[in-house]
């Protein structure tokens, strides 16, 4: 019996995990996309594979986590190392990721993000000024 993965809640799952906004992922995405747009990307069990590897790349996670993450079995595997401490070494032996290092890494995505947006929005209050001062 194959469970079927939801897309949508995947992308909302990794972007808050990454403290990223609605906002700053359709910015990033360009200007056809919105919060609303991404809301409604979020909602949908399947995604496109192009938007999918978007999404991936603009998150930095590969676009295959996206499509195989189960919540279901990231507990069973949680479960299993806590009631066998045998095989919680074999789980994770070969890990190399270093969650602060890619915490880190994701803040200062983050940080740079924000930066741009904040550029952006610097940078259309100056043409509405000087659209007003023409006026």
């Amino acid at each position: 019996m194959s469970k079927t993965i939801h897309q949508g809640r995947n992308i909302k799952r990794f972007r808050e995990m990454l403290g990223v906004k609605q906002e700053a992922l359709a910015w990033e995405l360009g200007e056809d996309w919105s919060q609303k747009r991404v809301s409604l990307l979020e909602q949908k069990e399947e995604i496109e594979q192009s938007i999918l590897e978007q999404v991936a790349k603009i998150l930095k996670i590969p676009a295959e986590a996206i499509k195989t993450f189960d919540e279901q079995s990231a507990v069973n595997i949680i479960a299993s190392t806590v009631n066998n401490h045998d095989q919680s070494a074999s789980v994770f032996y070969n890990a190399v990721i270093n969650p602060v290092e890619k915490w880190f890494e994701a803040l200062e995505e983050n940080k740079k993000l924000y930066e741009r947006l904040l550029q952006s929005e610097r940078e259309k209050v100056e043409l509405l000024q000087k659209v007003l001062d023409r006026n």
